[in-house]
């Protein structure tokens, strides 16, 4: 999977938004390959104000999964459906401490299958912590609670991240 963000700071500059696209290569996933637009805002309260509310980061986006020529029903009869589903995550931060949040949405979000118009709901928690400026550790755990589009029960991920 590769994720690319940005944009010239120029553009749209009173949206406080940031444009990007994800392109998910075809491994583990029966040779199906998907690609998505993205965008993402980024809401914190002014500076000095005290809410609870760190801050909220909203992502929307759309996947569309397609065949390579070499890989169609009559090669692979186990291809799952073709990916086509919007992706929402609807990301809430709370300041713990200063180096530590808590974080609603951040890793699992909510999906709607748009090819069968179903539903995929978690709640999604994590607690990040950052060692330095460059190095976060991340621990979380999610749970589904509306499968109409089944993904999974519960998942229990980590994550350390690297910034430079």
């Amino acid at each position: 999977m590769l994720t690319l963000w940005g944009q010239d700071k120029d553009y749209l500059p009173n949206l406080n938004a940031t444009i990007g696209a994800r392109v998910v290569l075809p491994f583990g996933n029966n040779g199906q390959w998907a690609i998505g637009p993205q965008v993402r805002w980024l809401f914190k309260p002014n500076e000095g104000v005290q809410t609870l509310i760190s801050e909220f980061s909203p992502l929307l986006r759309y996947m569309y999964g397609f065949n390579t020529k070499n890989n169609s029903l009559e090669v692979n009869p186990n291809q799952p459906v073709l990916q086509r589903n919007l992706q929402i995550y609807p990301t809430i931060g709370v300041e713990i401490t200063p180096s530590t949040y808590l974080r609603f949405w951040d890793e699992n979000g909510i999906i709607f299958n748009s090819a069968g118009g179903s539903w995929f709901v978690p709640i999604d928690v994590m607690v990040t912590h950052r060692l330095s400026s460059d190095f976060l550790f991340a621990v979380g755990a999610s749970k589904q609670l509306i499968d109409t589009y089944s993904q999974y029960n519960w998942s229990v991920y980590g994550k350390i991240s690297y910034s430079f």
